[in-house]
């Protein structure tokens, strides 16, 4: 298999292939097999009928980790094992119930954002405009403690897997009733220079590490845009720094200073910002500008951390100084 990312003038996904309601025999047998082993090891307590209590962990997010393991389920038990572990050792729950509102909102602004569309198959549609970060806020960033900026992109990781793919999971699709459990990121490399991706490349190592061990198979597509003639300096740099993982670095496809004729083929116009083809007044500092369905189900974006949960948008609650589990 090569190890170029791949340069494509249609993206294809298969939203469907490993994911509930569609698993082969084998692959039904070896998340049966899993979550036997999780629950021998306490590390999941299912569903229980009699009391109506709900399971520690729901399914997509048992299959995220299955399917990064590739359908094994003693590699995916010890992913899986390892990120109940780091959850723990740095509270996240906690953290994500009471991360700052304020503090919050200005954390987006270093990260992928969501635009508040979604692609073709309902995933939401992430974009990250990496020459935003130059200049002040480059500065800005670096004046960040380390621990506090880790801290910053756990939550929005939190974010993202408790309120938008849940919203979106809840909001019509076309492979519905399967949950929605990743997300199409358009990353922009326009008037990026060389020196300020040199700069910000351990900050970018860190934010893909932690998606790849904590956060498994959350990243469907990646496509690249207005890529500069250094790229290929870049991609050595992901490849030796281990920025992705074999099965991620796959999903990563490079469309070039013309984006828009692909990108059309996975977004529809109406939900493609207008800077990559499309017809959505949207830039990387704005809001999500929510689509009509989504604007129906919960009215306005909310501010700070959320979650989706029961047809609802609700605050987290900081888990009880009795209940030690951190769930993924």
């Amino acid at each position: 298999m090569s190890d170029t990312p791949t340069t494509s003038e249609r993206i294809q996904v298969d939203v469907l292939a490993g994911h509930l309601g569609h698993l082969s025999e084998d692959q039904q047998k070896a998340f049966a097999v899993f979550k036997e082993n999780l629950f021998k090891a306490g590390l999941y307590t299912p569903v229980d009928e009699l009391s109506s209590r709900a399971p520690s962990h729901d399914e997509p997010t048992l299959l995220r980790f299955l399917r990064a393991r590739r359908f094994d389920p003693a590699k995916a038990q010890k992913q899986f094992s390892d990120a109940e572990a780091w959850r723990s050792k740095h509270s996240v729950n906690h953290l994500y119930a009471t991360f700052p509102i304020d503090e919050f909102e200005s954390a987006k602004r270093f990260y992928p954002r969501w635009t508040g569309r979604r692609d073709k198959n309902g995933l939401p549609v992430y974009v990250y405009r990496l020459a935003s970060l130059q200049g002040p806020l480059q500065k800005e960033l670096n004046t960040i403690p380390p621990e506090r900026r880790y801290q910053r992109i756990v939550a929005l990781y939190e974010f993202m897997t408790r309120f938008v793919l849940n919203l979106c999971t809840a909001l019509p699709h076309r492979s519905a009733p399967t949950p929605i459990s990743s997300v199409t990121t358009i990353i922009d490399l326009e008037q990026v220079s060389f020196t300020s991706m040199w700069n910000l490349r351990n900050h970018l190592q860190e934010a893909s590490t932690l998606a790849t061990a904590n956060y498994p198979e959350t990243l469907n597509t990646i496509a690249v845009v207005n890529s500069p003639s250094f790229f290929p300096t870049i991609w050595n740099w992901i490849k030796a720094g281990g920025w992705f993982d074999e099965g991620t670095r796959r999903k990563i496809h490079i469309l070039g200073k013309d984006p828009g004729p692909t990108l059309r083929t996975l977004i529809e116009p109406s939900d493609l910002p207008k800077s990559y083809g499309g017809e959505l007044d949207w830039k990387f500092e704005d809001e999500p500008a929510l689509d009509d369905a989504a604007r129906e189900m919960i009215g306005e974006m909310p501010k700070g951390p959320v979650v989706f949960e029961d047809g609802k948008v609700v605050r987290p609650q900081p888990p009880s100084e009795t209940d030690a589990r951190e769930t993924t």
